[in-house]
């Protein structure tokens, strides 16, 4: 039992070390979890908004090559009233998201300021 104690248990174990020289961490918890969900959620509309102009694309390249038959014609057309109704839900929702940044959180959406800080108890 005396040799388990005189080993040092940093050098097996580790040592952690503080993110001082690390340019993202502020020190802060709720600024760190802010710009991960922010940058999740500009990953979403970026995503969202990139998968309806595909979906309305695809449309559109199924209603010329339909050939004029009607039921290619309505399934592309149905393709592209899908789409729209998407693009218009992703923009709804980026507005309600922009409001409650506002007003909510504090912050800002957009660019650079895409950043906010979690409500927590001490403030």
């Amino acid at each position: 039992m005396k040799h388990l104690l005189a080993v040092d248990a940093s050098s097996v174990i580790g040592t952690i070390n503080s993110p001082v020289n690390d340019p993202t961490y502020t020190g802060d918890v709720g600024t760190g979890l802010g710009k991960i969900f922010s940058t999740g959620i500009q990953i979403f509309f970026l995503f969202a908004g990139l998968t309806t102009l595909f979906y309305l694309l695809w449309g559109a390249l199924d209603w010329i090559n339909s050939s004029g038959e009607k039921e290619k014609v309505q399934k592309a057309q149905n393709k592209i009233t899908s789409a729209v109704i998407g693009l218009v839900l992703v923009v709804v929702a980026f507005v309600v998201f922009q409001v409650l940044m506002g007003t909510v959180l504090g912050g800002a959406f957009g660019g650079k300021n895409m950043q906010f800080k979690l409500p927590s108890i001490g403030n």
